[in-house]
């Protein structure tokens, strides 16, 4: 379902908007997003700025979403966050407005000089939302109900027989009881997700934030580097300045490289999106990392192949 322009959105939603952020002088349409069904950076006629997202269906499971990132938004550090202004619901609309947040995207290859600044992000969250008591649902209890490896060793996907998954399926149980915890997770740090402003990185687009171990974002996003053109090695050696990763045993790094390597695989066998070409491979090659030397057998029907990296889901 396209986006609606600002024009396109009912008279009562807009003026719902301008209720609470003051008469729009214009809305510009961002490039990117695609789990709301109207986002813009709203600039005002008295001169703010203000950043708006809703969905139409408020009662949904993407209403849900959304209602979860307002929820959760005032236990997050206004550094590294932006912070939630208002929020509004009328027509079955649920729309909520944000400090704009200027910058660019992420750029997670090899060499930028953004990735200290992911990384000081990133070490921010792993320190500020320690322990935090907002209420989120448990990612341990998720990755329990979605099993991939278990899943995936009934229906393989071609280049990936039964035998490789039922190895991994005693991984994956570790990867559960490792991903639980008392901390805010984002679970879906990638590089349009983290937009960088000068000598900051802020993290946006909270809707799928979970209870967890702050590792599992570490875990996801060293995932990500390697899809960037890290070598898993290199990916590895970037994470150790983060002191939660550094804190985190080997086994458990190894568990949870191997559970993001089945979610996406079966992610990637639900789903026919361009961006798995991309990250399936260097979830693998980053599993097959840590794997190797630990008596894991395997043979692949290699499918390598490249893509374009469009960002998406790390659940």
């Amino acid at each position: 379902m396209p986006r609606s322009t600002w024009d396109e959105l009912p008279a009562t939603v807009r003026a719902a908007i301008e209720r609470k952020a003051g008469l729009v002088a214009r809305a510009e349409i961002p490039s990117a997003g695609r789990n709301s069904d109207f986002s813009a950076t709203l600039h005002l006629r008295s001169g703010g700025v203000v950043f708006c997202k809703g969905i139409a269906d408020a009662e949904g499971k993407r209403g849900a979403m959304h209602r979860h990132e307002a929820d959760i938004n005032p236990w997050l550090p206004s550094a590294i966050a932006p912070r939630l202004r208002w929020r509004v619901e009328v027509d079955g609309w649920l729309l909520l407005g944000f400090d704009r947040v200027t910058g660019t995207h992420a750029d997670l290859a090899p060499g930028s000089p953004d990735l200290p600044l992911v990384a000081g992000a990133v070490a921010a969250l792993g320190r500020d939302l320690a322990d935090c008591p907002a209420t989120a649902p448990r990612l341990a209890d998720q990755w329990a109900r979605l099993a991939p490896w278990r899943r995936l060793a009934k229906n393989p996907p071609p280049g990936l027989g039964p035998a490789v998954a039922e190895q991994l399926i005693p991984w994956e149980e570790r990867a559960v009881e490792a991903a639980d915890g008392h901390d805010l997770v984002h679970t879906d740090l990638h590089s349009l997700n983290i937009l960088v402003s000068g000598h900051q990185a802020v993290i946006i687009d909270w809707a799928w934030s979970r209870t967890g171990s702050a590792a599992v974002d570490i875990a996801f996003l060293i995932a990500r580097l390697v899809a960037a053109g890290h070598p898993p090695p290199t990916a590895e050696e970037w994470a150790e300045a983060l002191p939660v990763w550094r804190q985190t045993p080997p086994a458990v790094r190894t568990a949870l490289a191997v559970e993001i390597w089945g979610i996406w695989e079966y992610q990637a066998a639900q789903q026919r999106r361009d961006l798995w070409r991309t990250l399936v491979p260097a979830a693998r090659a980053r599993a097959m990392y840590h794997l190797d030397g630990l008596g894991f057998e395997h043979k692949f029907d290699d499918v390598l192949v490249s893509g374009d990296e469009r960002g998406g889901p790390g659940r």
